[in-house]
């Protein structure tokens, strides 16, 4: 978030209304950190040019500022190669000859006679305080703030609760604006739907182009909403207990991956179905008989996905939970709800074939 100042005032005055919004700001439940590393206090030294004694010692200007950025901050001169690489030559006093303002009386500049003069004797230096820097954003002087949202609460509501108080802490000459990453969440507001929807509809029409039929996709597409609802419980039942889980866009994203994946697994049994069926079974015995045999590879695709995706995402948790790991989780729970559904499915589908090996008066009338 970046704090405008549109009056064009001082940047004592920014940084003392960056303070007070951070103060108002820490108030809310919503808000869990917020830091602005602007600051318009920092001990500095301004050093004065005695323009009149540069020109009548004869020294040049440029020498001076030359002389006393070089020896302080340090000057690159060029580079050199050595034993196989290339190193960096820099010209810069000794750290026990800058540690005080008064140690320009160390360095010389050479006049146009020749003659020698200390900086000293040019140069006039007086403790002060300023900004370190400023940012310019929209051509105002502006204050980054940065943060995050509270457990428990989304990024959303943070950004919401941070808008509520710039409305009522900032003065009329100061304004705000969204950068970096909050801003693209606030331009994509309200479009999961959209992309979800043409997830669906672009899986629908791929399937539709492959299978050249329309009736086919529509049973891919069934467990498709089987997936999302198991990532959304598992997501919920986890912010039960953690509260840093949360839907956020990672887990967003992670549900548009779900469509794939739920997309994979029933093509693994409707493929082989069609293939059945093309033979001459009835639609029942193709469906039984994909079903048994794809029953392994799903279980397979399921595994090595959680074990090549979902096992770093849970290391990573380890070392220090991330927003990513939410989608990561999303995914993980997808697999284990989804799978089991499979499993579920292929243990009424061994039932019935057992049934059917039974008498005749189990599935027959009379």
């Amino acid at each position: 978030m970046m704090l405008q100042d549109r009056g064009g005032n001082t940047p004592e005055y920014l940084a003392r209304q960056a303070q007070a919004f951070m103060q108002a700001a820490k108030e809310r439940p919503e808000i869990g950190n917020v830091i602005s590393t602007f600051r318009a206090n920092v001990p500095q030294i301004y050093a004065d040019v005695n323009t009149d004694m540069v020109l009548k010692l004869g020294v040049s200007p440029a020498d001076v500022n030359t002389t006393l950025g070089a020896f302080l901050g340090g000057a690159y001169v060029n580079d050199f190669n050595r034993f196989g690489r290339l190193f960096k030559v820099y010209v810069q006093a000794e750290p026990e000859y800058r540690s005080d303002a008064s140690d320009i009386r160390f360095f010389f500049v050479r006049g146009q006679q020749g003659q020698v003069v200390p900086l000293s004797a040019l140069i006039t230096t007086t403790p002060t305080h300023g900004p370190e820097y400023t940012n310019r954003f929209n051509l105002y002087r502006a204050a980054e703030l940065t943060g995050g949202p509270a457990p428990g609460f989304s990024s959303v509501q943070a950004l919401d609760a941070l808008e509520a108080v710039a409305d009522q802490v900032l003065p009329t000459d100061m304004t705000y604006a969204w950068n970096a990453m909050s801003f693209q969440e606030r331009a994509a507001a309200g479009s999961g739907a959209l992309v979800f929807g043409l997830a669906l509809l672009f899986v629908f029409l791929i399937l539709a182009a492959q299978y050249e039929s329309w009736s086919l996709p529509l049973g891919v597409l069934l467990g498709t909403p089987i997936a999302i609802f198991g990532a959304m419980l598992g997501l919920w039942l986890a912010g039960l207990f953690l509260p840093g889980y949360q839907n956020n866009v990672f887990a967003q994203i992670g549900l548009v991956m779900l469509i794939g994946m739920a997309a994979k697994n029933a093509i693994l049994i409707v493929e082989f179905a069609k293939l059945k069926s093309e033979e001459g079974m009835s639609a029942l015995d193709a469906a039984l008989a994909a079903a048994r045999d794809r029953f392994r590879p799903i279980l397979m695709t399921a595994f090595s996905f959680v074990l090549g995706r979902d096992a770093p995402a849970g290391c990573q948790w380890r070392r220090g939970r991330s927003a990513q790991s939410d989608g990561y989780d999303g995914i993980f729970r997808h697999v284990g709800g989804h799978r089991d559904w499979r499993v579920d499915y292929s243990r009424l589908v061994r039932a019935g074939q057992r049934s059917r090996r039974r008498p005749a008066r189990c599935w027959r009338v009379g």
